[in-house]
């Protein structure tokens, strides 16, 4: 190098995160809600089973057909 001082990275725009509910600005404290009211519906939501996560069905218990040997 002969010299010269190394230019600085041009800025990165980082945007305000968004309430993953409703699309408000989210508060640190309930990220990534933007309040606890929108925490609570969305954990109402998977403990009624609203929302699954994909997957294969549980398997059976005494095999395939369910009948005990």
């Amino acid at each position: 190098m002969t010299g010269e001082t190394p230019k600085p990275p041009d800025a990165v725009r980082i945007s305000a995160a968004k309430c993953v509910r409703c699309g408000a600005p989210v508060t640190p404290r309930t990220r990534p809600f933007c309040s606890q009211r929108c925490a609570d519906i969305d954990l109402a939501g998977w403990l009624t089973e609203r929302y699954r996560v994909p997957g294969d069905e549980a398997p059976a218990e005494d095999g395939e057909d369910g009948e005990k040997p």
